[in-house]
């Protein structure tokens, strides 16, 4: 199993569209590790992290990486399991995400494509954390799947 990540930092802040996955466009790494949810203020970084959640099919760790630690995904973690385990051989390609702010918070959103032999599914994953406000948690501070497009 592998993952590869085709990601620029932040070309959003460039004023880049955000543009597809392509097979190639970083080489591909062999995840050595479970991750656990990243703290990383880098949100690339912490949908690295996921993707190589996914492609180790780490469900519980994969879930843990959405908000309010897996909750936010509206699934159990057995739920959860149940419908991504469907996926035997992920490669994950991550596209260049865009970030933005809103009221009090900031988002980062990238176009990801999960192939599983002669399967694509592809779609985008959301990222969001609350800005450095007075009383926020840790668990709101940290990047978290916020949403996600993707059906297995």
């Amino acid at each position: 199993m592998r993952y590869t990540a085709s990601l620029l930092a932040f070309a959003a802040l460039a004023g880049c569209d955000a543009m597809a996955p392509q097979p190639g466009d970083a080489p591909a790494v062999t995840p050595s590790a479970v991750p656990a949810p990243s703290t990383s203020r880098d949100p690339g970084e912490v949908l690295i992290g996921w993707a190589k959640a996914v492609s180790l099919r780490d469900w519980a760790a994969a879930r843990a990486y959405w908000g309010d630690k897996g909750a936010a995904s509206g699934l159990s973690e057995a739920e959860f399991a149940k419908q991504w385990v469907v996926i035997k051989n992920p490669d994950v390609s991550l596209g260049t995400g865009q970030q933005e702010g809103a009221a009090g918070s900031s988002f980062y959103t990238a176009p990801v494509i999960i192939a599983d032999g002669q399967r694509r599914i592809a779609g985008y994953v959301t990222l969001r954390r609350v800005n450095d406000v007075d009383g926020a948690t840790p668990e709101q501070l940290r990047w978290h799947i916020e949403s996600s497009t993707l059906a297995p």
